[in-house]
């Protein structure tokens, strides 16, 4: 089943999950701020994606944390840190499609190819 990660009131994720409803694709929500961030899912997406496509250093959030936090980020271990606290600052949508690949934010022409 494909898992859609991310928060209901982000334009991005509501754009994905039309998406996903309007080509068929079955797939659950994981709502971050019911739900939090799955540490291990986390480790996951960093490995495959990197911690700098993961880590979203354009959104709000990022730019509310202090400048100490934002400059202790140097690394996965340091950046999967900030987004565990700050689930905001997690890039979304990311989703774990149902073949194991994972994508994080979302381009619809890249999506058409994966249905």
């Amino acid at each position: 089943m494909t898992t859609l990660y991310g928060i209901p009131n982000c334009d991005t994720v509501r754009k994905a999950r039309d998406w996903l409803v309007r080509h068929g694709v079955a797939h659950e929500f994981h709502d971050f701020k019911k739900a939090g961030v799955p540490a291990e899912r986390l480790a996951r997406w960093v490995d495959v994606a990197g911690w700098e496509r993961v880590l979203n250093r354009k959104g709000t959030m990022w730019r509310k944390l202090d400048e100490a936090t934002r400059a202790s980020v140097t690394d996965a271990s340091s950046a999967q840190a900030v987004m565990l606290r700050e689930a905001s600052t997690i890039k979304r949508p990311v989703v774990e499609w149902d073949d194991g690949r994972i994508t994080v934010g979302f381009d619809e022409k890249d999506w058409a190819g994966r249905v």
